[in-house]
């Protein structure tokens, strides 16, 4: 009866786990602009006017409390952002249940327009005593 070895075939294992880790490294794919909120060495560089689009559930986009079209909104966006589109930065605030379709819209307007896009998202309240809410992530 023949004996099977499996040294040659762990080698084999090897070689492709070595090179599948080396590969996956240089594989870069095409992602979003997009600075979540956290902590951070570096400072800031944020103006207590920063633009808020708020998104509505039922689509409705709103550029600092006024309503606005999305064709308007990447106009405005262009001329705010002026010739240096990486120091314009807004918030993408959506209302909870908002469809997700709404959000990318703006994400892929900031992807196209080079800009930097902030997501605002709110927690779930729990109440612990009464008046106080402790938010979870």
């Amino acid at each position: 009866m023949s004996e099977f070895n499996v040294s040659s075939l762990t080698d084999i294992i090897f070689l492709l786990l070595i090179f599948f880790m080396l590969t996956s490294g240089v594989v870069s794919p095409n992602a979003l602009n997009l600075q979540l909120p956290g902590n951070s060495s570096i400072p800031s560089n944020t103006t207590s006017n920063t633009d808020e689009v708020r998104i509505q559930t039922d689509g409705n986009f709103y550029l600092n409390g006024r309503a606005t079209s999305l064709l308007l909104l990447e106009d405005e966006f262009r001329t705010r952002a002026g010739n240096d589109p990486h120091t314009f930065s807004f918030v993408i605030a959506p209302d909870p249940g908002t469809p997700v379709e709404h959000v990318v819209t703006i994400m892929d307007m900031a992807l196209r327009l080079d800009l930097n896009a902030i997501l605002a998202s709110e927690g779930k309240k729990q109440v612990n005593t009464p008046g106080e809410f402790k938010f979870d992530r």
